[in-house]
């Protein structure tokens, strides 16, 4: 296994980081939705949230489709 990140090509690194950056926009979105369900059964106090947070999902979900470059399995 490669530890050491300098070793990697730029292009590669550059891969590396768009699709941990896809990925991590991914779960900050899937979390939004998950509490926005919560909140519109009672589970979770829903204080104006619930559009609040369907509204940062889709946006995290535009702007990880619109990161350009390959994804898939990195």
């Amino acid at each position: 296994m490669l530890n050491n990140w300098n070793l990697l090509s730029e292009d590669l690194q550059l891969i590396l980081s768009r699709e941990a950056m896809r990925r991590a926009m991914e779960a900050v979105a899937t979390q939004a939705e998950s509490l926005a369900g919560e909140m519109e059964v009672g589970r979770l106090a829903d204080r104006g949230g619930v559009d609040a947070l369907r509204l940062l999902a889709a946006v995290m979900r535009v702007n990880g489709d619109d990161m350009g470059g390959p994804s898939g399995q990195a």
